[in-house]
């Protein structure tokens, strides 16, 4: 995505992709971390904040933060970064409640004609996998 985005660092043997979210709330450790679903080529992608008093995951914590865009194009782009390594990778994602799974089909939507150049977009609904299309409410998606 031409979007602004955070640098990142990643670990290309755990898969995991580090950077720092800088907003209004402070610095905000955050992770990508793709881990294998259905050997050999299903990863799920897991997004998680780092509680900076415990140094736990959570993929619940709201940072709000704003820079809500920024983060998103972060997270697309290190899957740009990990399909270039597992070229054969299928990337499933979910949002962790309803909201966040909204957020993340937005974030889709805004930039379909973008991503259709580089992937093919799934889209979970009513039981199925289907092209992604705008305003269907989706459940989870799947990124080849």
């Amino acid at each position: 995505m031409s979007q602004e985005r955070y640098e990142f660092e990643a670990d290309p043997i755990s898969a995991v992709y580090e950077f720092v979210s800088v907003g209004i709330k402070g610095s905000v450790k955050k992770l990508v971390i793709f881990t294998t679903i259905e050997p050999p080529d299903i990863y799920n992608l897991a997004f998680v904040d780092i509680d900076p008093q415990t140094g736990e995951q959570s993929d619940l914590i709201t940072t709000n933060n704003g820079d809500s865009q920024k983060v998103l194009a972060t997270v697309a782009a290190t899957v740009l970064d990990f399909t270039d390594s597992y070229p054969n990778a299928l990337i499933y994602a979910t949002g962790s409640t309803p909201a966040r799974t909204r957020l993340y089909r937005m974030g889709i939507a805004n930039n379909l004609n973008e991503i259709k150049g580089k992937f093919e977009v799934l889209g979970y609904a009513n039981d199925q996998w289907s092209q992604f299309q705008k305003g269907v409410d989706y459940q989870a998606f799947l990124v080849k």
